[in-house]
């Protein structure tokens, strides 16, 4: 499936097809096939005429242009979808036609359509989200004692691993996916009410028809009440997509970061026509983190925009309703972009430990300053360690010499630590505290639902 230049950066191949006017179109015509049947099973339309409508519902039937221009009139696709399904049904059979629709509403053909999308949608995400999740806890784990210096508000600080930075990415992407399977699995329901949520049209065959029709899609059962204006599920849906994207986004942004040429940790996979520049061939640019940061610029307001289109009126709302179908899709399509981008980013993530010790290393042990404050703090008080602290930093960093150095020539420090403590002070291995404990916590989070079977 081909995909929309101006959408290239937006979206997946897989989720691009999802998406298309033929994937909609096939959806919807779906649920009329679906309902006729199950109007027939249960004898409310004759079954030569659930019959004539499924053969008439063929997409190669429906010229979609002239179906995107008459939704733009009707204000809802339902309309001249039903009009030109009405038409191809009475070519073969006039009697037939009268049934077409029988029941419904637009909205119902709406949104158990979109609700069909949601459904496919949710295994293509969660496929690259099990890709993403088992690569990040093998990087975590294969760099578990690679060290490298902590930065805060973008300056260096002290030590961590960055097995503790990778099982730190894992931890909001693992709640993310669990968040977003069980928004997918409540938010990809039926909507069938008729015309004002009662389903008064079918009499006391409505919830039969319904829970058949449910179980044609296999959607959770059992159906939900008509939902016309109450847009929660689907809200949540797009707040998970916008949270677990935000996360994602955090990755994309630390990696991009590291990618610097001054800093030089860790970098994207290389490989033909990928990351480089029109002008720059020196440049290895870290194109999958910009994908996914863009996809979090996105998201936030898409979320805005949905919640926004909540405020419906009554049985039917105006305006809000017609909002959602691209907001959702973008969301989506959105949240699928970033997940496969750093899916692929932490597969193939290349990780220059030597350079993370070489840039902690060109600190001259700054970033263990806190550490040697500690340490006298316990002898002068907190506030005096401190303030000699602050002034040895200064002089090391003027005079580009190691901290503990500039230490080792203030005579109340080398009789408190002595030289083997101040020989001591600058060894990272030392100073990683629970890091290790805190990175097994993260990287071994696991839940019987992991595996649950994909609809």
């Amino acid at each position: 499936m081909s995909v929309r230049l101006i959408e290239s950066l937006a979206t997946t191949p897989a989720l691009a097809a999802l998406f298309s006017d033929e994937s909609v179109l096939r959806a919807m015509l779906e649920f009329e096939v679906a309902l006729a049947r199950a109007e027939a099973l249960h004898e409310v339309i004759p079954k030569k005429a659930a019959d004539a409508i499924a053969a008439g519902a063929h997409p190669a039937n429906f010229d979609i242009p002239a179906l995107a221009d008459a939704t733009f009139r009707a204000g809802t696709p339902a309309i001249p979808l039903v009009k030109m399904l009405t038409e191809q049904v009475r070519k073969a059979d006039a009697e037939a036609a009268r049934f077409v629709h029988w029941g419904a509403t637009s909205q119902d053909v709406a949104d158990t359509a979109m609700s069909l999308l949601l459904k496919r949608a949710k295994p293509i995400l969660s496929g690259d989200l099990k890709r993403l999740e088992t690569a990040l806890a093998d990087l975590s784990e294969r760099h578990k004692n690679s060290i490298m210096m902590g930065r805060t508000l973008l300056q260096a600080a002290p030590p961590v691993t960055f097995g503790l930075k990778a099982a730190g990415w894992l931890a909001p992407v693992r709640r993310g996916r669990k968040r977003l399977q069980n928004a997918f699995r409540n938010a990809a329901v039926l909507q069938l009410g008729g015309a004002s949520g009662s389903l008064a049209s079918l009499g006391d065959k409505g919830i039969p028809v319904a829970q058949t029709l449910n179980a044609e899609f296999g959607f959770e059962d059992p159906p939900p009440v008509p939902w016309h204006t109450q847009r929660d599920r689907l809200a949540t849906l797009v707040c998970a997509c916008g949270v677990l994207t935000g996360s994602l986004g955090k990755m994309a942004r630390d990696i991009s970061l590291l990618m610097q040429g001054e800093v030089g940790e860790a970098a994207e996979p290389a490989g033909e026509d990928r990351g480089g520049s029109s002008t720059m061939p020196n440049k290895r640019n870290p194109t999958a983190c910009s994908l996914t940061l863009a996809a979090a610029h996105r998201l936030p307001g898409l979320v805005a925009s949905f919640l926004s289109a909540m405020v419906q009126e009554h049985e039917r709302g105006v305006g809000g309703w017609h909002a959602e179908w691209p907001i959702i899709a973008a969301a989506v399509q959105s949240t699928g972009v970033a997940i496969a981008s750093m899916a692929e980013v932490a597969e193939g993530l290349s990780v220059d430990t030597e350079k993370m010790r070489l840039n902690l290393e060109n600190t001259n042990g700054a970033i263990f300053a806190e550490r040697a404050m500690l340490l006298l703090g316990a002898k002068f008080g907190r506030d005096v360690a401190h303030d000699l602290l602050q002034t040895a930093v200064k002089k090391s960093a003027a005079e580009r010499r190691s901290l503990s150095s500039v230490l080792a020539e203030i005579p109340e420090v080398i009789a408190h630590l002595g030289p083997a403590g101040l020989k001591q002070l600058e060894t990272p291995e030392q100073y990683l505290g629970s890091a290790e404990v805190f990175r097994k916590t993260l990287a071994s989070d696991s839940d019987p639902q992991d595996d649950d079977k994909e609809q």
